[in-house]
């Protein structure tokens, strides 16, 4: 199934002045009204999946030549930025931002807070602690990690307990480093209803949502009320996938985080590996970005 949208599909589901946007030519997009408020966050990538084969400079010069200037860096990939580095080698990844215009926004970790099993939740725990540490050395500002899932035999009170407190007993670490825990809306825990429980629960400023625009945003009550539910929890990162996919009406949440006035960074994180012509492919989404922004005539 074609899941990318058309011309046609774009002008029934957008408002005009976006759909003009994106389809008009360039000359004429600073005559096109619109009525919200251009964006105020930014446009980056997630290195899972189109950056998951790239050293770290490759990554850098990649991301600087698309114009994707926010990179969240996912480990086990090939840009090796891991909780083993040595001091040296943290300040050597520190500088290689700071002589590009790229933002490393922070680390992709895959912990998570949901197992039964005590040592891994105190595993993880202590993972995070550590990529904590490693974001605020490298000048990320953040590090992302997963609720995750229900287990049989555990009721489901306990794992939004558990995952919600266990973040809690974090965030003073994170808040004395500088950094957020990002929250990815993600696994068995994805409906938004479930996140504002934990959230809940983790009731501390360094504790934020990193919505991920998964399908279950839609069900229920639908985006609107979902994006209510968190809205104030949002931290410096969300994740979209290609703004062409039909699956999700990307133009709705553009308007609900534009109305907000969010301020972080929508990082791309696409499905599928890596197209061959990788920057055309990043530089086609940061078009569609920006008209989604209101900022197609900057």
């Amino acid at each position: 199934m074609d899941r990318t949208w058309t011309r046609r599909d774009l002008l029934a589901a957008v408002p005009a002045a976006t759909a003009a946007a994106i389809l008009a030519p360039d000359f004429l997009l600073g005559a096109m009204a619109d009525p919200i408020p251009p964006a105020k966050f930014r446009f980056g990538l997630v290195t899972y999946l189109w950056g998951l084969d790239l050293s770290l400079p490759e990554l850098i010069e990649v991301c600087e030549t698309s114009q994707f200037l926010g990179v969240e860096l996912r480990t086990t990939h090939a840009h090796k930025v891991e909780r083993n580095l040595a001091e040296k080698a943290r300040a050597e990844v520190k500088a290689r931002f700071a002589d590009s215009p790229v933002t490393l926004v922070g680390i992709g970790s895959d912990e998570r807070f949901d197992s039964p099993d005590g040592a891994k939740l105190v595993r993880a725990k202590a993972a995070t602690r550590e990529f904590l540490r490693l974001s605020k050395d490298i000048g990320g500002s953040g590090v992302k990690v997963k609720p995750n899932s229900f287990h049989p035999g555990v009721k489901h009170e306990t794992t939004i307990a558990q995952i919600g407190e266990s973040l809690l007993e974090l965030a003073p670490f994170a808040e004395e480093l500088g950094q957020e825990i990002r929250l990815e809306v993600h696994g068995g825990c994805s409906p938004l209803p479930i996140i504002e429980q934990i959230v809940a629960i983790a009731d501390h400023p360094a504790v934020k949502v990193c919505w991920n625009s998964n399908e279950e945003d839609l069900r229920g009550e639908g985006i609107d009320k979902n994006f209510e539910r968190v809205k104030g929890r949002l931290g410096g990162t969300l994740h979209v996938r290609r703004l062409d996919e039909k699956r999700y009406p990307y133009p709705r949440l553009f308007e609900l985080l534009r109305q907000e006035k969010w301020a972080g960074w929508m990082l791309l994180e696409a499905h599928g590996q890596a197209p061959k012509e990788r920057v055309a492919a990043m530089r086609q989404q940061g078009v569609l970005f920006k008209a989604l922004a209101g900022l197609a005539a900057s």
